[in-house]
């Protein structure tokens, strides 16, 4: 079986993701035997706050986004993520409802591992336990510093702080991250993600190409990120 081509398989495929790297491959082939893989368009919803949780969804190809709706329909995104990521990891250890919705940025190719799986795994595996432990208390962490960003700092301080993440993480880039999403990410909008990015492209700090911000100053753009 294979998630994206026949260079790649399903086994291979979860020895790359973080919690299964250390598993031998005996048991990976366990795990891949019980996994489900499937397609989505961008644009389409994957699952919605509430829903029943279908288990652990791990990205082969393809953009995610994790939001929020308020109650007058604006959008708050929670995470973007790429190849490699997994999500709604909380309700599949804990098999209660999705805490979130999730939609497909792009063409889309994830693989699903359900709750009892992913339970019993963790049951036979103490060091998987631990590494699944310190991922989520990792992001635990870079939850509470997405607060401290949206409290604490301005919009352009926020858009140099996520300039400077996307340089290092490829899932923050590529197909479906547009001005829409960073700004519902950074708990803005469209025009004023733009106006920031004109006042850093003046600056001299970054240089937009088409749909490439290419960083020029990266001194300048921690002082503006104020890191």
């Amino acid at each position: 079986m294979t998630v994206l081509d026949s260079s790649i398989s399903l086994v291979d495929f979860l020895r790359r993701h973080h919690y299964f790297k250390h598993l031998p491959t005996d048991r990976l082939e366990q795990l891949a035997d019980r996994a489900l893989c499937q397609t989505f368009s961008a644009g389409e919803i994957i699952f919605l706050e509430g829903s029943p949780s279908v288990g652990l969804w791990i990205i082969g190809e393809g953009r995610v986004k994790i939001f929020k709706l308020s109650s007058s329909g604006s959008e708050h995104i929670l995470h973007l993520l790429g190849p490699g990521d997994s999500f709604n990891d909380i309700a599949a250890l804990d098999g209660g409802p999705a805490p979130a919705n999730a939609a497909a940025l792009s063409d889309l190719t994830v693989c699903v591992l359900s709750h009892e799986t992913l339970i019993e795994a963790i049951q036979h595996d103490p060091l998987l336990a631990t590494t699944i432990i310190q991922v989520l208390a990792r992001r635990s962490r870079t939850l509470v510093q997405q607060i401290e960003d949206l409290a604490l700092y301005p919009v352009t301080t926020r858009l140099a702080r996520f300039l400077l993440s996307q340089a290092e993480n490829p899932a923050l880039s590529g197909p479906g991250i547009t001005r829409a999403a960073i700004a519902a990410h950074l708990a803005t909008q469209p025009e004023t993600i733009s106006r920031a990015l004109g006042s850093l492209e003046k600056a001299g700090i970054i240089r937009l190409d088409r749909h490439r911000i290419i960083i020029i100053r990266e001194d300048l753009l921690r002082m503006t990120a104020m890191l």
